[in-house]
Parts: structure tokens; C-alpha cells; sequence
């Protein structure tokens, strides 16, 4: 470390004598040599358990250049890592790990792994420059924590902190996690590749906006939630506004509903009563009728005995019968198998016989097919011998001209080479020639390029300015009319919004009237339906009793009450229909009595309560209406022909007979209840139609008016949205017009620039533009060079078709050898197959005679085997026909057996047919007395589910009597129609007036906060605009102030040149590129890309050091920058980091392998790995060993 500091004293010594070339020549824009700007101070770096350092480490940041050295994997890239990872990097990638957990160190051979990691650092605020969150300390402690599975958490001075807090910490002091003064390795090349929108975030580091773009962001995205928020709301009003009507008509509703409810619950009660009563009596008819089917179902059973005795009788007959028909059978069944069996085999011999004499005839021409290849195979042998003796004649001589062909083609070959190398060695000259030639050409075109580039792009600026003079006029002009128009529409807004809340109130208050109108409409339209079927059903019972002649009861008007009465004096008389004197049966016309018969003292006629045609006037007159208390004692009273009746259809006639209305019900009367409830139904029904029309006719006319009212509203809805819509437009056009107008004064101000630049551009290029028309003209002739390769070519042609053709005759001997050969061996192989064939025929013939021989026996044998088997077939059909007549008869036994016992089946199924109609009729019985007492208790049972009584109770509560109740029909109609008017009603809310304050409330509560949202907006975007405005001027400012550093530091380390910053691919600052171009002395003008890897780190590291200049970071982190640097590049970079450390207050953290780099440090850190996987940091202090050596 000493030897460090020798060498930095000796360099710096010899900088002096130099006359300070590099520390003087440097005065950027923006820097002074005696003031530097106040910036927060980063103290010191505590890390404890990150990565590689395990144990606590500290590492010292002071003013000037620290720097860190070390072997490779030691560790020194981790100390950057920590100061990003402390200042809110949240991405595994940057850490070099696969997640955040990784940066905890993970143990050592040594060292066992652990659960946290932390790194501090410590800020020196004794100028107060941090947030107003943390500027109560002159020290700012930022530490940050991770646990394994627990996450990150961050504290400032101890107190807990959201990482976002962190991060706008930094931002606001021109640094953070993704500063660009942060320079990782490999980052420069990053910035070299990245692209022009990429690379402005110099110019928001340097114009100190990191933390307005991110409060912009923030702020979009709130003026987002807001309007979405906003539209919500307004959605949301509208709704309930909707539930408010709807809810007024549902607390009407609910009022109805519990009416009805009331009368449902009693007609319930009731019909469940009377329908418990009829089941009652049900089960005592059941019982009865029981009794009678169990003595019918005992007489059946006997009789189906006795038929079962009969039939298993004749069943016991038939098995003897049964087992000699199948003897019969089978014995037959055998024979009959024997016989085709016979048939079988004779068969087989025919065809045996055929089998041979075919194979005796196939073997006599085989034998004369091998007589016939003996022939053939001498005469191919001989064929073959003379072929091989040919073939070894034209051999003779083969192996010279072979050796003589060879000779020629190498000599050729050699040829071709020699030639081929002279043309090579001239095909070089002649193209370094054309290279020379194509480069100057290039340049030459190049220099014309950039002078007609540069000329066109001067003109062009300066029509841009005249352009840009215009454009801020109108912009200037569009700003103001924006401003008109939106206070214009701010007005329209407020105009849609009270024609709106009108339209609203309206339609509110039209809505539940027509929901009101709604409810009565289908009350009434319910209840005409109700009385439509019911009148329909009664109609056309009435009609279906009505006989074909006409009934006199039809003619008959009844009161109501006396209808029972009526019947009961008349009963089926009242059917027959009215006739002339000499007509059918039925009532005809008589004169009154001579002498009128009056009934017993204080008895009315019953013509005083019925209107009758003059034919019944006779019959009626002598009967009256009386009370049955009172009619026992007035029946000894009645003269001959009289009646008494009582409303409830009892019946006293004067010969001492009565009958009473329970024991003997009038159908007459029932007709007559039914014919004066259809009249009265027809009245109501009228009533209702009436009522419904009217409620109908209403109802349409208050849903053509919501109708109306609902179009009105939306189109103000729509009205409103459009001034809402209308007034968002005028908003943004008066950001948009005032952007346009800050930045056209931008563009003027730039253009203004470029027109000076474009014109020094073009002096230069006509300079160039010289100097390579005197380079082209000092070159060769190119066309006379390139003449004489074509005529070396040509030689090289022609030998080439001379070796060519003289490997051709060599391959052609070679060839014809070759197949003489393969000839030669495939005869020999052909010659001694055929040989041994010719030797081995005299055998196949001789096993081909003996074959034959021994076929013609056989065939002997076998032609003697048909005639034995005729003879057999003749002895089994004599046996067949014996067998068949005894199976005839067998059959015969059994078919008369079998008819005895159909017969005897037949009566014993009839039996059991009576039995089983006798059994089922009991069985049914049973089921109907089991089904009335389960009907009985099922009503029972209902009465206690529902209404939670016993039947005689609840006819208690019902506070009526069995017989004044109505029919369970009439009971159930009622039920029905009471259930169709409550159900008319549709679904009931019954806590309407509760849910009504509640949406109330809701309402009025969100009309607030939709107020509170349009305020929110508009400050919202009002703040959006300043931000981009401020942005804009601060970007501008920062460009000229880094263009113009950057151009003198590039001078500065290249030793002359020009470099300047273009603004790309948007007029706006904001959304546009940074694109950089350079021209290092004595080459042209170009892209950063097109340079070389140490032209690049330089041209970068110029670019960092203009944004410190601008706005200087607190702390600048170099990671191994120098490595692509030459030795006298280093130098400069040293000296460019000394006049950085003078002129800004940014404190340098070297991060270094070069001994020349080392040399120039103040302090050096060393980093060492004694122990495997475990950094430590040793540091020293260059200045105290410079003053020791002294």
C-alpha cells in the first residue's frame, strides 16, 4: 500500500511539471472552480450478513476518490450491490441472484449460514437538504433487513419506513437504486447499446426529475382511479335513484299483501277442516264396503282348490307317455346319424380315388421336366468355358497401360498447380489494389454525403425556425381559445347537470305512479281471470246438465237462500220441460183450483220467493216455507197436496211422510245454487271488467308518459355525459395546447442551436471532402491489373482441362479391369453350380419313378371301398323305417295326455282368475279404507303442520259449524282465488320503508363524495399539467447545460474532436431520445455505436461526468470502467476524476484492477477471501502514507 502511495506522489509531481494540461483545460458549463452545490453526504456503509461478508464490515466514504481493490471473486462487486440493494432495489436479477433471499450468506466450509442480512448507511444531513419526513437529525441512518420467509423491511434513524418512502429519498437527491452514476460492470456497454429513449434518463438524473416522473406517474394513475371512480358513482346514484321509486311502490304492496294474507289464512283453515271432515266420513264408507269383498274373496279360494286337485291329477299321467316318445325319438335320431355318416365316407373314397389319380399323372410329367433340364444344363456349361477363355485373352497387357495413364495425370496435375499459385499471388495484388480503390471511393462519397447532409440539414434548421416562430403563434393563439372553450364548458356542465337532476325527479315521480297504476292493473286483471273460470266452469257444468227438451227449471228465478227449499218441494220435477195438452211427458197448463186451499196459519207460499211460469202456479201455491223447528207441529195441519219446506231442504208433505236435507240431497236444488251463483258470478265479472278497463286504460297512459319521462331523462343523462365529456376534451386541450406552446419556445431555442451547428459541420465536411479526392487520384490503375488476371485465368483453364482429361483415360483403364475381373469370378461360380446340378438329376429321376409306383397301388385299394358301402346304407333304412312308426305312435299316447291336462289347466286358471278378482276386489277395499284413514290422518297431520292445532280445535278457533260451512270446492276457489290476487302482486318487500331510509341515506351520501371526486379531478389534472411544464423547462435546461459539458469533456479526453447530444423521435422533451454523436479527431462524424470498445468507454464516462457537472449525485460508483482503457487513456480518465472531485461535491467509489488507477486514489480499500466464500475489507489511507514517506 505504501508503494500506492509513492506512485501517486510521483505522478501527480510530474502532472505539475507538465504545466496541468488536463486540470486546466476543463471548464464545463455549469461547474466553478471555488463553490460546489449542497447535496446530501453519504457517510459510510455498514454490511452485516450480505452475500460474501458475513461479519459486520465498514466501509468509509469521504470526500475524493476511494478506491477498491482486490483478486477476482473476492467479493468488491458486492459493496455496490449493497448500496443498491439499501437504497431499494428490489429485482433477484440485479442482485445476481434467482430471489431476494439470496443476498443472505449462505454458509462456508467454516461458517454456518445465515438468517438475516442488513446493510446501513448513513447520511451526513447537517445541512438540512433531506425530506421534511426525515430532516429532524444531522444524521440519516437508512438500514434495510431481510429475514428468511419473512421479506425486507426498511427504518430511517429507527423509525419503520415503506420501501416507496426509501426510494423517494434518493430520487429526490439525484440517486437511487437504477442511478446512472451507479456504473456496473458491464453497464457502459449498456448505455452504448441501450436505446435513445433509454438513454434520456441521464438528462431527468441531471435535471433532477427521477422523483417529479414518478409523482406524475402517481398522480395519473390517481387522476385514473379517480374518473373511474367517479363513473362508478354516478352509476350507482343512478341506481338507487331507480330503488327509491321502486321501493315506495313495495311499501304499498306490503300493505295489500297483509290483507289478503289475513283472509287466506281463514279460507285455509277451513278448507283444511272440511277436507279432514269428508275424509272422516270416507273411512266409515270404506269399512263397510270391506266386510262384503272379504266373504266373496273366501268363496273363490275354495273352488280354486278344488281345480288344482283336478289338474295335478292329469299331470301325474303324462310322464310314462313322455319317456317312450323320447326312447322313440333318440333311437331314430342314431340311426339317422349312421346313415350320414355312410354317406360321408363313401364320399371321401371318390374323392381319394380322384386325389390319386391326379398325383399318379402330375409325377409323369415331372419325370419328363427333369429329362429335359438335363439337356439344357450341358449345353450352358459349355457356353460358360468359352466365355472364361476369352475373357483371360483380353487381360494380356492391362497392368501397363494403367501405369502409363497414372504417369500422365500427375504431370498434368503438377502443371495446373504451378499455375494456380501465380494466379493466387496476383488475384492478392490486384485486391488490396481494388480494396485501396473502393475505400477511398467510399470516403470520397462519404465526405460528399456528410457536405450535402450537413448543407441540407442548415437549410433545413433555418426553414425549421420559421416553421417554429409560426408554430408558437398558434400555439399561443390555440392556448387562448382552449381557455375560452373550457370555460365554456364548464358552463354547459353545470346547465346538463340541473337539467338532469330535473328530468330525474320527474321520472322518480312518474315511476311510482305507474307502478302504483301497475299493481291495481294486475290486482284487477287477477281477479277478472279468477272470476272468467270460475263463471266458465259453472257455465258449462250448467250447460252439460241441461236436457235436450229444455227443463222448466231453467225458467225459474229463484232467491237466493231458497234454493235448497225449491228443490226439496219439486225435486226431478223440476227436470221435465214444459209440454202442450196433448204432448209428451212433462208439465202442462191447468186452470186454477175451483176453491182455494190455504196452508196452516202463519205459513208464506214459497211463490212469495220464487217467480215461476203459470204451469208450476197449481203446485206451488200449495206449498210454503217454514222454519224446521216449527214444521212438526204445523205438517197435521196441511190439507190434501200441501208441503212444507225450510230454507235448508227439509221436506213435510200432508200424508204424514217427511224426509230430511242430510239424508236425501236435491239435485234440483243443487242446479238451482248453481244457475243463481252464475248470475251473480256474470254481475261480478261484469264489475271486475269494468274496473280492469278502466285500471288498464290508466295504467297505459301513466307508461306512456315514463316512457316519455325515462326518453327525456336519458337524453339529459346523455346531455350531461356529453358536457362531462366535453369539458374532459377542453381540459386536455388546454394542457395540450399549452404543452405546445412551452414547447415550441423549446424548439425555436434549439433550433436556433442547430442552425450554428449544421453550418461548422459543412466547413468541415468540404475540408474532407478535398482531402479524398487527392487520395483517390494518387492510386494505380485498377483496370490494367485486372486485364492481366484474366489472362493467367485463362492459362489455369487449360490446364486444368488437360489434367482433367488425362484423369479421365486413367479411371477409363482402370474401369474395364476392374469389370474383367468380376466377370471372370461370376463365370467360374456359374460353371460349378451347373456342373453339380447336371450331377445330382439322375437321382430326382429315379425317386420320381418310385413315387409313381407306389401311387398306382393305392389307387387299387382304394376304388374297392364303394360297393362294401352300399351294401351297409340298405341294411339302415330297413332299421329307419321301423324306428319312425314306433315314434308315430309314442307321439300319438302323448298328444292325448297332454289335451286331457290343457283342459284341466284351463278350469284351474279360471278358478284362479275368480279367486284373483275376488282377493284383489279386497285387496282394494283394504287399500281404499287404508288410503281414507291415511287421507284422514294426512288432513290431521296438515292441520297440525300448518296451523299447529288438532281438528276439533281448530274448528273452535274458525268460530263456525260443520254444516253452515261451504263445500271443500267452493273452499278451495276461494283459497285460489285468494292465492292468484296475492300472487297478482308479484314479490313483496315487507321491509320496504326500512330499505327505503336506508338507500336514502346511501344516496345522499354518495352525491357528497361525487362533489368531493370532480374536485379531486381537477386539482388532479391542474397538478398533472404544472408537472409536465416544470418537466419540460428543467429537461431543456439540463440538455443544453449536459450537451455543452458533454462536448468540452469529450475534447478534453480525446484531445480534440467533437461530440454533441441529439434530441430523437419526438418533438416533445419528454417522450424523446438521447442519441450521441461523435467525431474523435481525424475520423468522421458518427454514432456512438460505430466506435471502438475504448472510444466508447470514454465517450460514456464523458457522458456520466457532463450529468455530475448538471446536477452532481452524492456518490458515483465506478465497477471496473478502466478495463478496456490503454495505459494513456487511463491517465486521462484519473485526471477527468481529480477535476470532478474539485468542481461537484460527488464522493467516488473506485472499483479497480489497474496499477495506474490505484496510483491516483486518496484511500484504498482491499478486499480478501483468507477464508473460502468470506470477504474482509482492509483499508489505507494514501494521503497519511504520503506525508510518512515524506
Amino acid at each position: 500500500m505504501q508503494g500506492f502511495a509513492v506512485d501517486r506522489r510521483q505522478s501527480r509531481s510530474s502532472d505539475c511539471r507538465s504545466g496541468g494540461t488536463h486540470g486546466d483545460s476543463v471548464r464545463p458549463k455549469g461547474a466553478t472552480g471555488t463553490g460546489r452545490q449542497a447535496k446530501l453526504h453519504f457517510s459510510k456503509l455498514r454490511l452485516t450478513g450480505f452475500k460474501s461478508f458475513v461479519d459486520p464490515t465498514d466501509l468509509i466514504i469521504n470526500d475524493g476518490l476511494t478506491g477498491v481493490v482486490g483478486p477476482n471473486g473476492c467479493g468488491k462487486s458486492n459493496l455496490l450491490e449493497a448500496l443498491r440493494w439499501v437504497m431499494g432495489e428490489n429485482r433477484p436479477t440485479a442482485m445476481r441472484g434467482g430471489g431476494m433471499e439470496d443476498v443472505i450468506f449462505a454458509g462456508a466450509k467454516s461458517r454456518p449460514a445465515r438468517n438475516f442480512a442488513e446493510v446501513a448507511l448513513s447520511i451526513d444531513n447537517s445541512e438540512r437538504l433531506a425530506p421534511a419526513a426525515f430532516n429532524d437529525s444531522d444524521t440519516l441512518d437508512v438500514i434495510r433487513r431481510i429475514t428468511r420467509d419473512v421479506g425486507s423491511a426498511y427504518q430511517v434513524n429507527g423509525k419503520d419506513v415503506r420501501a416507496r418512502d426509501v426510494q423517494m429519498l434518493f430520487a429526490d437527491a439525484s440517486t437511487g437504486a437504477h442511478s446512472p452514476a451507479l456504473v456496473r460492470q458491464g453497464q457502459i456497454s449498456e448505455l452504448i447499446n441501450a436505446k435513445p429513449k433509454a438513454r434520456r434518463r441521464i438528462l431527468e438524473e441531471a435535471a433532477g426529475i427521477s422523483g417529479l416522473y414518478q409523482r406524475r406517474h402517481e398522480a395519473e394513475l390517481k387522476l385514473k382511479s379517480a374518473e373511474a371512480n367517479l363513473t362508478r358513482v354516478d352509476d350507482v346514484v343512478e341506481q338507487l335513484a331507480g330503488q327509491l321509486a321502486q321501493l315506495a311502490r313495495q311499501a304499498r304492496q306490503a300493505a295489500r299483501y297483509r290483507s289478503i294474507g289475513e283472509e287466506l289464512r281463514r279460507a285455509e283453515g277451513m278448507l283444511l277442516y272440511r277436507r279432514w271432515k269428508d275424509a272422516d266420513e270416507a273411512v266409515a264408507r270404506a269399512a263397510a264396503e270391506l266386510r262384503e269383498r272379504v266373504t266373496a274373496a273366501a268363496r273363490a279360494e275354495t273352488g280354486a282348490r278344488e281345480a288344482t286337485k283336478a289338474r295335478e291329477a292329469a299331470e301325474a299321467a303324462l310322464p310314462p307317455l313322455r319317456e317312450e316318445e323320447a326312447i322313440a325319438a333318440a333311437v331314430l335320431q342314431r340311426l339317422q346319424v349312421q346313415q350320414d355318416t355312410l354317406s360321408d365316407q363313401e364320399a371321401a373314397a371318390r374323392d381319394r380315388i380322384a386325389t390319386l389319380a391326379g398325383r399318379i399323372d402330375q409325377l409323369a410329367r415331372d419325370i419328363e421336366r427333369e429329362t429335359a433340364l438335363n439337356r439344357d444344363a450341358g449345353e450352358t456349361i459349355e457356353r460358360l468355358e468359352w466365355e472364361a477363355r476369352e475373357l483371360s485373352k483380353a487381360g494380356e497387357g492391362h497392368e501397363a497401360r494403367l501405369e502409363a495413364a497414372s504417369d500422365g495425370a500427375h504431370e498434368a496435375a503438377s502443371v495446373l498447380q504451378e499455375r494456380e499459385a501465380a494466379l493466387s499471388e496476383m488475384t492478392e495484388d490486384v485486391a488490396r489494389l481494388a480494396a485501396r480503390h473502393q475505400s477511398a471511393q467510399r470516403f470520397l462519397q462519404d465526405s460528399r454525403k456528410t457536405l450535402e447532409k450537413s448543407e441540407t440539414e442548415a437549410d433545413r434548421a433555418r426553414d425549421a425556425v420559421k416553421v417554429s416562430r409560426q408554430a408558437l403563434e398558434t400555439a399561443s393563439e390555440g392556448f387562448d381559445a382552449a381557455t375560452t372553450a373550457e370555460a365554456q364548458a364548464q358552463e354547459a356542465a353545470r346547465a346538463a347537470e340541473a337539467a338532469l337532476a330535473a328530468a330525474d325527479e320527474a321520472r322518480a315521480e312518474a315511476q311510482a305512479r305507474e307502478a302504483d297504476a301497475r299493481a291495481e292493473r294486475s290486482e284487477a286483471e287477477g281477479e277478472v281471470n279468477a272470476l272468467s273460470a270460475e263463471v266458465s266452469a259453472l257455465a258449462r257444468l250448467v250447460d252439460r246438465d241441461t236436457g235436450e227438451r229444455g227443463q222448466i227449471m231453467d225458467r225459474l228465478q229463484v232467491e237466493q237462500g231458497f234454493e235448497k227449499a225449491l228443490g226439496a218441494a219439486l225435486a226431478d220435477d223440476l227436470r221435465a220441460p214444459e209440454v202442450e195438452a196433448d204432448g209428451g211427458s212433462g208439465w202442462s197448463l191447468l186452470p186454477d183450483y175451483p176453491e182455494h186451499q190455504s196452508l196452516p196459519g202463519g205459513v208464506q207460499p214459497i211463490t212469495h220467493h220464487v217467480s215461476v211460469p203459470d204451469v208450476l202456479a197449481r203446485r206451488l201455491s200449495q206449498v210454503g216455507v217454514v222454519e224446521a223447528v216449527d214444521a212438526p207441529h204445523l205438517q197435521a195441519e196441511l190439507k190434501p197436496g200441501q208441503r212444507l219446506v225450510s230454507p235448508q231442504g227439509d221436506l213435510w208433505r200432508w200424508d204424514g211422510y217427511r224426509t230430511f236435507a242430510e239424508e236425501q240431497p236435491s239435485a234440483a236444488a243443487l242446479r238451482l245454487e248453481q244457475l243463481n251463483r252464475l248470475e251473480e258470478l256474470k254481475q261480478m265479472l261484469a264489475h271486475a271488467s269494468a274496473k280492469a278497463d278502466g285500471a288498464r286504460q290508466a295504467h297505459e297512459t301513466l307508461k306512456t308518459r315514463l316512457a316519455d319521462l325515462t326518453r327525456q331523462d336519458a337524453e339529459a343523462r346523455e346531455a350531461r355525459k356529453a358536457a362531462d365529456q366535453a369539458l374532459n376534451e377542453a381540459n386536455r386541450a388546454l394542457s395540450r395546447t399549452e404543452a405546445d406552446r412551452n414547447l415550441a419556445q423549446s424548439r425555436l431555442e434549439a433550433l436556433g442551436l442547430a442552425v450554428t451547428r449544421h453550418e461548422e459541420e459543412a466547413m468541415a465536411a468540404r475540408k474532407q471532402l478535398a482531402e479524398a479526392e487527392g487520395a483517390l487520384r494518387e492510386l494505380g490503375d485498377l483496370d490494367a491489373a485486372r486485364a492481366e488476371v484474366e489472362d493467367v485465368k485463362m492459362t489455369v483453364e487449360a490446364a486444368r482441362i488437360t489434367m482433367i482429361s488425362r484423369r479421365s483415360e486413367h479411371d477409363e483403364v482402370r474401369r474395364e479391369g476392374e469389370a474383367r475381373k468380376k466377370r471372370s469370378q461370376e463365370v467360374t461360380k456359374e460353371l460349378s453350380g451347373w456342373r453339380h446340378r447336371l450331377e445330382t438329376a439322375e437321382k430326382r429321376s429315379a425317386e420320381l419313378n418310385e413315387r409313381k409306383s407306389a401311387t398306382e397301388e393305392e389307387l387299387e385299394e382304394a376304388a374297392a371301398t364303394p360297393a362294401s358301402l352300399a351294401e351297409m346304407r340298405e341294411e339302415l333304412s330297413e332299421k329307419i323305417d321301423q324306428s319312425e312308426a314306433r315314434k308315430a305312435a309314442a307321439a300319438d299316447a302323448l298328444s292325448a295326455g297332454e289335451g286331457a291336462l290343457r283342459k284341466a289347466s284351463e278350469a284351474e286358471r279360471e278358478a284362479e282368475r275368480a279367486a284373483g278378482e275376488a282377493r284383489e276386489a279386497r285387496a282394494a277395499g283394504q287399500a281404499r279404507q287404508e288410503a281414507a284413514e291415511e287421507a284422514r290422518g294426512q288432513a290431521a297431520h296438515r292441520i297440525e303442520e300448518e296451523l299447529e292445532t288438532t281438528p276439533e280445535h281448530l274448528l273452535e278457533t274458525l268460530d263456525a259449524t260443520p254444516d253452515d260451512m261451504p263445500k271443500a270446492e267452493t273452499l278451495e276457489a276461494d283459497v285460489n282465488r285468494l292465492k292468484r290476487q296475492r300472487d297478482a302482486l308479484g314479490s313483496v318487500n315487507l321491509r320496504a320503508e326500512e330499505d327505503a331510509r336506508e338507500v336514502q341515506e346511501e344516496h345522499d351520501t354518495l352525491v357528497r363524495e361525487k362533489t368531493d371526486l370532480e374536485e379531486a379531478i381537477k386539482a388532479l389534472r391542474s397538478g398533472i399539467s404544472s408537472l409536465n411544464r416544470e418537466g419540460r423547462e428543467r429537461l431543456l435546461t439540463a440538455f443544453e447545460q449536459v450537451n455543452s459539458n458533454f462536448a468540452l469533456l469529450f475534447k478534453h479526453l480525446f484531445g480534440g474532436g467533437e461530440a454533441n447530444l441529439v434530441m430523437v423521435e419526438s418533438d416533445d422533451p419528454l417522450d424523446a431520445g438521447l442519441e450521441i454523436m461523435c467525431m474523435p479527431p481525424g475520423k468522421k462524424l458518427a454514432t456512438l455505436s460505430l466506435m471502438s470498445g475504448g472510444e466508447q468507454t470514454l465517450t460514456a464516462l464523458a457522458l456520466i461526468f457532463a450529468v455530475f457537472l448538471a446536477n452532481p449525485a452524492p456518490i458515483c460508483v465506478l465497477d471496473e470502467v478502466d478495463a478496456p482503457l490503454d495505459d494513456a487513456n487511463v491517465g486521462r480518465f484519473c485526471d477527468l476524476l481529480d477535476e470532478m472531485c474539485r468542481r461537484t461535491a460527488t464522493r467516488f467509489l473506485i472499483i479497480t484492477h489497474n496499477a495506474v488507477t490505484m496510483s491516483r486514489m486518496d484511500r484504498l480499500f482491499g478486499v480478501t477471501m483468507a477464508e473460502q466464500g468470506v470477504s474482509q475489507l482492509v483499508s489505507v489511507d494514501l494521503k497519511k502514507a504520503e506525508a510518512m514517506v515524506a
